[in-house]
């Protein structure tokens, strides 16, 4: 299992905010985002939206601490992402 989070530096409604991903699959990224409490609302088409709060508990989890780009870099590279406005990648 690895699943990856960036730093709590995106701000959005009061309060800063982390992306968390799988490099594996989305079912994997579900079922870890559940295990931490991270409601399926949450979920914006290739991640998960994680308050700054919740931070550490992901990362005591084990999610994966890495940069803004390299998430992007692990999430593009396993053909998991899905920017706005593109359709889903054909698996």
């Amino acid at each position: 299992m690895t699943v990856y989070i960036d730093p709590p530096d995106w701000p959005g409604h009061g309060r800063l905010w982390s992306h968390l991903v799988s490099d594996v699959s989305f079912e994997e990224l579900h079922a870890f985002a559940a295990s931490i409490g991270c409601p399926p609302r949450a979920f914006e088409r290739d991640h998960y939206d994680v308050p700054e709060s919740w931070y550490e508990e992901a990362v005591r989890a084990g999610a994966k601490q890495v940069g803004s780009k390299e998430l992007v870099r692990r999430l593009t590279e396993a053909g998991l992402r899905r920017p706005k406005g593109r359709p889903a990648p054909v698996r």
